[in-house]
């Protein structure tokens, strides 16, 4: 058996091979490389996890595998636990190092991370955790944190290694074929042991780099120019916004190719003759740059007091809602049955195609937090087995934002109908997800409960009947919400707790320099192709 030194690259939530500083930095070191990606039982077993987060992993990893085999060295596959995987490579191979991004994920993924340093600890191994983007490990305080994250999105991308050299095979003439024991990988399954089957409509965007590459492609070039104007209906924001969340969230694109991209693409603009059009375009770049300064903010918050998965950021408000939690009310928001129209197709939207735009999203979470006054836990499991690009440090920062729980935020308590009104006027987006509806006219579709009884009859649609009326009064529910937030947030202990949550957690960024890039767009980058329209019948 060979023991020839080499060095392990485990792929977890960045899979892909440009800007991938572990791979890049193994392939440097001049030794073998073995890339590795673990199906973990454990973690797709996990309440947070689902068939359609699989379904685009899948994908990426097919697409991930092919890359690495145009390299010279295909993707091991192995099933279990990964800190029982990397043993068992360590007891066949000669390992120097393995090599990984830093992951902020859930609670199970950070548990799952200490075991494996353990383990490896105990081999000897050493495991270099290399950053890919502005998240910083054991950070004491946000001063510099917003200098930092620039400087890192201005640095060159890292290069894709020309080649892996392949393991040697038997020896010439041994009439052997037998794999090396440590490189006998296994099939990528269809669907990890314990994880719930798909549903017979569900569609998602597709995964994979190429596919990646081409909503990136797409977005810059022509459909960004409706970004600022879009990205808040629930109906054009399909194809005004970016589309470009799962590939950042399992990373088949890395977060700084698409700043650099995009920045490339505004210099482009620039350089243009002056328009109206351009000005506009130019305007809805900038915009989106600005969200993206956000991605990593949030995800700093995960990581630096990962409690916030489980546990109100302001523990002056445990007890608020937690022990009032109405299960028929949340089995209603869940099925998309509250009587409120747009909050209704938003649920609708999810469970079909796993994505909608972020104002529905805190409309959807606003609602739920404020209106029917359920504790955001339970709701936060419920999206995050709906999004397809289900970020942790995102998620878990934006439902405690969204539900009042952060204690530095304002209370964010969306009126539904008023959101319905001017998000939705025509109702089109409520006629397309709530079949119910279909037929009442846009005068009544935000509000079908005032409606005669005589007009519901001739419409076919009787509230209570064929549509749920009101789960409850949306603006009595609010004003209710808003009044047992008010002593908690004036009470002495919660601005104290406050202060400590803004010091800790709280924005320091300031307006930073413009640098232009460093390095030139990704070979990789297909040509302008157009993100599909969301079609029940073509695939997302």
């Amino acid at each position: 058996m060979t023991t020839l030194p080499c060095r392990i690259v485990w792929f977890k939530r960045d899979l892909r091979l440009a800007d991938h500083a572990a791979l890049a930095t193994a392939a440097a070191s001049g030794e073998r490389v073995i890339p590795l990606y673990v199906v973990e039982p454990g973690l797709w077993r996990q309440p947070d996890s689902a068939s359609r987060h699989w379904r685009f992993v899948r994908s990426s990893l097919v697409a991930l595998d092919a890359a690495l085999r145009g390299l010279g060295q295909p993707l091991l596959i192995r099933v279990g636990a990964a800190e029982t995987v990397l043993t068992e490579l360590a007891g066949l191979l000669s390992i120097r190092a393995v090599h990984s991004h830093q992951e902020t994920g859930n609670g199970w993924t950070f548990q799952r991370d200490r075991r494996v340093a353990a383990s490896l600890r105990t081999a000897g191994i050493p495991w270099l955790e290399h950053r890919q983007h502005g998240v910083v490990r054991r950070l004491r305080d946000r001063n510099g944190w917003a200098a930092q994250w620039e400087q890192l999105m201005a640095e060159p991308c890292c290069p894709i290694p020309e080649a892996l050299p392949a393991w040697p095979g038997p020896p010439p003439g041994s009439g052997s074929s037998a794999l090396h024991p440590a490189l006998r990988g296994e099939p990528l399954p269809d669907q990890p042991a314990g994880l719930a089957a798909a549903t017979p409509t569900e569609r998602i965007q597709a995964g994979g780099r190429e596919a990646g590459l081409r909503v990136l492609d797409s977005f810059l070039e022509t459909r960004s120019r409706g970004y600022a104007s879009g990205i808040s209906s629930p109906g054009r924001a399909w194809t005004a916004s970016s589309r470009l969340s799962p590939h950042l969230a399992w990373g088949s694109l890395s977060l700084r190719e698409v700043i650099q991209a995009s920045r490339e693409r505004r210099a482009a603009l620039r350089g243009t003759p002056a328009s109206p059009e351009r000005s506009a375009h130019l305007r809805s770049l900038r915009a989106f740059e600005e969200r993206l300064h956000w991605h990593c903010h949030f995800i700093q918050k995960l990581e630096s007091e990962p409690a916030i998965e489980f546990h109100n950021f302001q523990r002056a408000c445990d007890g608020l809602r937690e022990d009032s939690f109405d299960t028929d009310r949340y089995a209603a928001w869940v099925r998309g049955e509250t009587g409120y129209p747009l909050v209704d197709a938003c649920m609708r939207a999810l469970h079909q195609g796993g994505w909608i735009n972020f104002r529905m999203r805190a409309l959807l979470v606003s609602f739920a937090a404020y209106h029917m006054w359920l504790h955001w836990r339970q709701p936060a499991l419920h999206l995050a087995r709906l999004f397809t690009d289900y970020e942790p440090g995102i998620h878990y920062c934006q439902m405690q934002m969204q539900s009042g729980t952060t204690g530095i935020n304002t209370l964010r308590i969306y009126n539904p109908v008023k959101q319905s009104l001017d998000q939705d006027p025509d109702g089109a987006f409520i006629r397309r997800w709530v079949g119910e509806l279909a037929a009442v006219p846009t005068p009544w579709i935000h509000q079908p409960w005032t409606l005669s009884r005589g007009q519901q009859d001739q419409l076919g649609c009787v509230i209570g009947r064929d549509y749920p009326e009101p789960i409850v009064e949306h603006v009595q529910a609010a004003r209710e919400a808003k009044a047992r937030f008010t002593p908690l947030r004036r009470s002495a202990t919660a601005n104290e707790e406050a202060d400590r949550i803004r010091q800790r957690h709280g924005s320091r960024r300031r307006p930073a320099p413009r640098v232009r890039p460093k390095a030139t767009p990704s070979p990789q980058r297909s040509l302008f192709e157009n993100l599909p329209l969301p079609d029940h019948e073509t695939q997302r």
